[in-house]
């Protein structure tokens, strides 16, 4: 009996040790983000979500004091699977004080998505980056469906990419890896504390969305769909530049407006580029009420190795698990063998 027991609580350890696995946890210690809490969802199947928001959280945590918590899609084995479903930690929103999503057709369980839902209905302030305009794909049937990027759900219609985000999927602008993007700050917008520190001009490796611009956006930059992926290359005179990143507010359960701040791109090669890191973490900031806290200098610096890998369908890096990422100094991505 005793060993029956012994077995069972072992058995029971590794339960719970699998599903903790999908997440890790930075924690900061010293500065205007200490008591502060982001939870990252990390799931998409091409712009390499999974080395975009680990080492976003490692910057705000280290450098800023956030707790930052992570979430992954696993394969069954608990390595990242990009665009993976299968996701656990997302409890961590109950108190998060910031939900920053980078995912792309995703069909969580009804426990995990309700933890979304609650999020969001108490009107915590979202950040969102490139096919998070349609993040989830979610059965007609299921208690979840409005979140669908197609919804038809009264009221929620195109789910949450353009009830929260602004835009669900509306489609490619220009030829994706094949035009890289130039992303231009609106000269009226420049004094806006968003774009404190960024240069009037960015390069981005993803190819532009098209971004439908609402009146009650206030948008930020536009991307210009160049003719190659050459960061020199000349515009595409055919596609004039178009709006790609924004803020806005949604609307809680109970109506109030909440912060919003989304951007087209997204890719994490494109982080590689000053300017757009400095726009993405300033545009966190401003979301979650700490506008007070960003300045021109700002230390933007990686925390450890950034590998990022080029961008594509199955592309990710392969067997790493989510706990291969929890240190300050482990590179994201590790070098996979020949």
């Amino acid at each position: 009996m005793k060993r029956i027991l012994t077995l069972l609580l072992a058995a029971t350890a590794t339960a719970a040790a699998s599903a903790q696995s999908t997440s890790i946890v930075y924690e900061g210690e010293a500065g205007p983000g200490v008591g502060k809490h982001i939870v990252f969802l990390a799931s998409d199947h091409e712009y390499r979500a999974e080395e975009t928001c680990p080492a976003l959280a490692r910057i705000l945590a280290k450098h800023y004091g956030f707790k930052c918590t992570v979430v992954f899609g696993v394969d069954e084995e608990g390595f990242i699977q990009a665009g993976s479903s299968r996701v656990s930690g997302l409890a961590a929103l109950e108190k998060a004080d910031l939900f920053f999503i980078v995912a792309r057709f995703l069909n969580p369980t009804d426990e995990e998505m309700a933890h979304i839902e609650a999020y969001l209905e108490r009107g915590g302030p979202v950040v969102g980056l490139r096919t998070s305009s349609h993040a989830f794909q979610i059965p007609a049937n299921s208690k979840y469906a409005k979140y669908d990027f197609r919804s038809k759900v009264e009221g929620y219609e195109n789910g949450f990419g353009h009830q929260v985000l602004g835009n669900t999927w509306v489609g490619h602008y220009g030829t994706n890896h094949k035009q890289g993007t130039r992303i231009t700050t609106i000269p009226e917008q420049r004094g806006n504390v968003i774009l404190s520190g960024v240069g009037e001009t960015a390069f981005t490796h993803a190819g532009a969305y098209v971004g439908k611009a609402a009146p009650d956006f206030t948008v930020l930059a536009t991307s210009q769909p160049l003719v190659s992926m050459d960061p020199n290359a000349e515009p595409d005179t055919k596609k004039p530049p178009m709006p790609c990143t924004w803020t806005r507010e949604y609307a809680a359960k109970d109506g109030s407006k909440h912060r919003v701040f989304h951007s087209t791109q997204g890719a994490s090669q494109d982080f590689l580029d000053d300017n757009y890191r400095r726009m993405i973490l300033n545009g966190t900031l401003w979301a979650l009420g700490m506008e007070k806290e960003i300045k021109p200098d700002m230390d933007i610096s990686f925390v450890g190795p950034f590998q990022p890998r080029k961008f594509s369908f199955k592309g990710e890096a392969k067997k790493v698990k989510p706990a291969d990422l929890a240190g300050w100094e482990s590179p994201i991505m590790p070098e996979q063998p020949e």
